[in-house]
């Protein structure tokens, strides 16, 4: 049996997509860039605010200057409609439940911003007891790199051997990899199976409750 859970945020437990893409637009705009259809934001984001202005931009126009510009633009509009779009996958509510009913630690790990991340944790899973809610903090390397899950095992006190990663992306499989923790990629978010299964995902699910057996509980 599992002892802890680490979720990845976008994709995974929540479908924030359409908030991305509107406020990432409405930044383009304000910077006179042109903006992008939803669906090529699946492909942008992943790594960070930072890496999805520079995919977003234009590629002559990648500079530090324009992207601390759509920065300013983004936080200013995301801040405000972060919620207006976004939903919880189906199920996924019932899984974080049945889990903390079992005894099972469940935390979050997201390249999105600290201050995003804790704030649609908040506002959609006020009851679920997360032992960490991670996102992107200055001084720490963002996903793949391991060092979000080695600080979410530190303050949950649980070994590799007991941690599940969960989430849509090869940037989430690998980042399980790096840490040594059993990986499980979910096909409703962002990405898919191909990429998952590319990436060297341990396991592929397409439900939440498939996640229930990984951990020892019966769905």
């Amino acid at each position: 049996m599992k002892r802890l859970v680490i979720f990845d945020l976008d994709g995974t437990l929540l479908n924030t997509i359409a908030d991305l893409a509107m406020s990432t637009n409405y930044a383009l705009r304000c910077c006179g860039f042109p903006e992008h259809e939803v669906q090529e934001y699946l492909y942008f984001v992943g790594n960070g605010i930072t890496k999805l202005f520079e995919r977003a931009l234009p590629e002559a126009s990648r500079s530090a200057e324009n992207i601390a510009h759509m920065r300013t633009c983004f936080l200013e509009y995301y801040t405000e409609h972060n919620t207006d779009c976004t939903r919880p996958y189906d199920g996924i509510a019932q899984l974080l439940a049945t889990l903390s009913a079992h005894g099972v630690k469940v935390a979050v790990a997201s390249n999105k911003y600290q201050a995003g991340t804790e704030k649609l944790i908040r506002y959609f899973f006020p009851e679920v007891p997360f032992v960490a809610v991670l996102g992107q903090r200055e001084g720490v390397p963002v996903k793949p790199a391991p060092d979000i899950v080695y600080n979410i095992m530190q303050r949950a006190g649980v070994e590799k051997a007991d941690t599940l990663y969960v989430g849509d992306s090869d940037v989430d499989m690998c980042t399980a990899r790096a840490a040594g923790v059993e990986s499980a990629g979910v096909t409703w978010g962002f990405r898919g199976r191909d990429e998952l299964s590319r990436a060297g995902a341990c396991h592929l699910v397409d439900t939440p409750d498939a996640l229930l057996p990984l951990c020892g509980i019966e769905a």
